[in-house]
């Protein structure tokens, strides 16, 4: 499948901050346990996603993923992302859920998501307890993506696959959970103005060094409606 026009290309963390979200109230920290999550998920909220639709920037066409929003219960919950391969035809070297598009063998995005993490970065099945998917998102790229949102019992053992996965690493929930980290941005391209959020991280990570991740586009606008849903 090929683009007929270029993808953009360019460095987020250059692009100015417009705003950041401090008046918005992050999620509070008991209703960022298992148990409550668990019970938000068993009994969901009336609630609106924020981000649903990238603008479009490729002709490709429309293709289902999934991903997985793995939550490690560790004394508090974090979450565990990637950083993509910098040899990847789409979304090179960014910050990234483990996950990637549906096969035709699968079941539903469920077992998308759980065949790609661990083929990804080796995360066993009988690691994981689904919680329960969000709204799809699309990406500028078409991909179709829902969201499944699980916690991982810790003592796995990840082994990530060169081919896609430079570098896996822990950011606490928390941090992400509390808009006055979330950063808005603005660019042009292609004769209209797009709009992302960005998320930057630059403490403790389990990783084997401390360099900042930037967690913005669709991983971000992802975890905003974690956030939309746990607020609701």
């Amino acid at each position: 499948m090929t683009f007929t026009k270029p993808l953009p290309k360019f460095d987020p963390r250059t692009i100015p901050v417009i705003g950041v979200d401090t008046h918005l109230s992050g999620v509070p920290s008991q209703a960022l346990t298992p148990a409550a999550l668990r019970q938000r998920f068993r009994h969901p909220p009336l609630w609106t996603p924020e981000h649903s639709v990238e603008k479009k920037f490729s002709n490709r066409e429309p293709a289902l993923a999934a991903v997985l929003i793995p939550l490690v219960m560790r004394d508090e919950l974090t979450l565990l992302l990637t950083e993509r391969a910098g040899n990847m035809s789409t979304h090179s070297g960014q910050v990234a859920f483990p996950g990637g598009k549906t096969d035709d063998t699968d079941h539903d995005a469920v077992d998308t998501a759980l065949r790609e993490a661990h083929e990804e970065i080796g995360l066993a099945r009988d690691h994981v307890e689904v919680l329960g998917i969000l709204p799809t998102y699309v990406t500028g790229t078409a991909f179709i993506i829902t969201p499944v949102v699980a916690l991982v019992q810790p003592g796995f053992a990840l082994q990530a696959n060169p081919s896609e996965v430079a570098d896996i690493f822990e950011v606490p929930l928390q941090y992400l959970m509390n808009p006055a980290n979330h950063q808005r941005h603005e660019f042009e391209f292609d004769g209209g103005m797009r709009q992302w959020l960005s998320m930057p991280y630059s403490g403790p990570v389990n990783s084997s060094d401390s360099k900042e991740r930037y967690i913005w586009g669709a991983t971000a606008g992802m975890l905003r409606n974690l956030y939309r849903f746990l607020m609701a």
